[in-house]
């Protein structure tokens, strides 16, 4: 069954407006977690969707414009560093899932909002339905996936500019030894999440 054949059966139980949700960046150790939301045109198929991990970044550039111009509707959404240590990580990405929605339902009503992973948002009041490994299963949630995965790629990309220091460009963020070593060099920036450099800063490296 492809993405797109799944997201039909849903379209055939009354789901016609499907909308999907995916999140980018809930694992890195800087910066906001981002959100999407996308209602594709079940009548204007855009192939080549999938998990945006799986995908090459020359790919995702090019289907996140596809997706732009060809969805119903769409929105990227984010929750800050501040509401993330405020809040935690998984409310911070409620937070940012909840506002793509919103953001969407300007244009048009969901009738089904299909959430990537095991949970859904509270904050999200629409019929809501959880698919694990859903931005492999559905081409509305790889559509998310792409949208929130590119739009925070390309911020961290600015950011590399103004730290250039971190090298934000090669690891967007997330905790690789290169990040390591540029924290042990010159320590957090205002842009890094504290709360989950604790045990790092405990340890003493």
């Amino acid at each position: 069954m492809t993405n797109h054949e799944y997201d039909a059966l849903w379209r055939a139980q009354g789901a016609t407006v499907l909308c999907g949700v995916d999140e980018a960046g809930r694992g890195p150790l800087a910066g906001p977690v981002f959100a999407a939301a996308v209602v594709l045109n079940p009548d204007d198929p855009i192939e080549g969707l999938n998990d945006s991990k799986k995908l090459t970044e020359k790919k995702r550039e090019a289907l996140f414009v596809e997706i732009c111009n060809r969805s119903l509707a769409w929105a990227v959404a984010s929750a800050s560093v501040e509401e993330i240590e405020a809040v935690n990580i998984l409310n911070a990405t409620y937070l940012a899932m909840s506002r793509a929605v919103e953001q969407v339902t300007k244009e048009l009503t969901p009738s089904l909002v299909l959430i990537d992973g095991n949970r859904i948002p509270p904050q999200i009041t629409l019929p809501c339905q959880y698919v694990v490994k859903g931005d492999a299963l559905s081409a509305t949630i790889s559509a998310a996936s792409v949208l929130a995965k590119v739009s925070r790629d390309r911020l961290l990309l600015e950011w590399d500019k103004e730290y250039p220091q971190y090298d934000f460009a090669k690891h967007k963020g997330y905790g690789t030894a290169l990040h390591y070593e540029r924290l042990k060099t010159y320590g957090p920036s205002p842009i890094h999440r504290m709360s989950f450099l604790k045990k790092w800063l405990e340890s003493g490296k």
